[in-house]
């Protein structure tokens, strides 16, 4: 059993230790030990979410939806591989819901629109296939680069803005965050569009395009979620894994965080990694993700840890 699976909470935990409303199992989980929760990529995070000046940021948000997406599935699929026997390490016995913790578990609709829990393996999936249609929809995700828009100034009207804003289609095998050329940060969505105006519309985005977005991102947090709660230890930290998973979930948090693809709210699974993050520096003081931290948390962490 990992040691993220004990149900045991903290007895009678010190109100006053800013760690006791997570309500957290005993003992922590690995990955909120400061000494596994490192990253394979160092310097500036937030040069890998900040949207580059010539890229529109309807355009910018398809491509962190593609990209996301790739690097996630790239440690799904390490949980879904099958073994000899046709097993594989998340199926409905070790996972018989999608859940990230003994606090947190997600439900699907079903064709009745009800919600129903269903294995955390059949939920990942159905998901995966939500998700890739979204993306291979083409009223919803463009692909015709004449309709691209740019911003501030044209560059080549023969290649889509996402396509070089961050590292380009040269690398699909890597499942690192790969860092940005010149940036700026990002305008809230707000900002950007006004009365019959819509992010992404000058780039040929429905008006839904924000919201299917947001709900993709939502989905994908879950996975994430659910991979630190159930499976950190087995496989990714037996695979050396857990350093790549930090690199893209820290990035991950960082982008949805700063373009607003994921509301403070929503972060609560994963909460105390977050509060870890930005007390170590790994969040950028600057940056949306540390405002959502409760950075004494995560000072705590670290004092735990034997690192402060």
């Amino acid at each position: 059993m990992s040691l993220n699976e004990s149900t045991n909470s903290l007895p009678n935990p010190d109100p006053r230790d800013p760690l006791a409303p997570y309500n957290l199992p005993r003992p922590k989980p690995l990955w909120l030990n400061d000494m596994y929760a490192k990253h394979i990529v160092k310097g500036n995070f937030m040069t890998l979410s900040a949207r580059p000046k010539t890229v529109e940021q309807g355009e910018w948000i398809a491509h962190q939806v593609v990209e996301h997406y790739r690097n996630l599935w790239n440690f799904v699929r390490v949980i879904h591989e099958k073994d000899e026997d046709g097993s594989s390490i998340c199926n409905p016995q070790t996972c018989p819901r999608m859940s990230a913790g003994v606090n947190h578990s997600f439900t699907w609709l079903n064709s009745r629109r009800e919600p129903v829990e269903v294995p955390a393996q059949e939920y990942i999936s159905l998901m995966q296939r939500w998700i890739s249609g979204k993306i291979d929809n083409t009223a919803l995700f463009p692909t015709d680069p004449a309709g691209v828009s740019f911003e501030n100034n044209p560059g080549n009207p023969g290649i889509a803005g996402a396509t070089y804003a961050s590292g380009g289609l040269d690398t699909p095998h890597s499942s690192a965050p790969i860092p940005a050329g010149p940036t700026t940060l990002n305008t809230s969505l707000s900002q950007l569009a006004g009365p019959g105006d819509w992010v992404g519309k000058s780039s040929g985005f429905p008006v839904e395009f924000v919201e299917v977005c947001q709900t993709i991102f939502r989905q994908m947090f879950r996975v994430y979620s659910h991979l630190y709660w159930a499976h950190f230890i087995d496989p990714f930290y037996h695979l050396s894994l857990e350093k790549p998973m930090n690199s893209c979930f820290s990035h991950f948090i960082l982008t949805a965080t700063e373009i607003e693809m994921l509301k403070p709210q929503e972060l609560e699974p994963m909460q105390p990694l977050i509060d870890l993050w930005a007390a170590n520096g790994t969040f950028p003081k600057e940056s949306k993700a540390y405002a959502c931290a409760n950075v004494k948390a995560g000072e705590r962490l670290l004092a735990i840890s034997g690192t402060q």
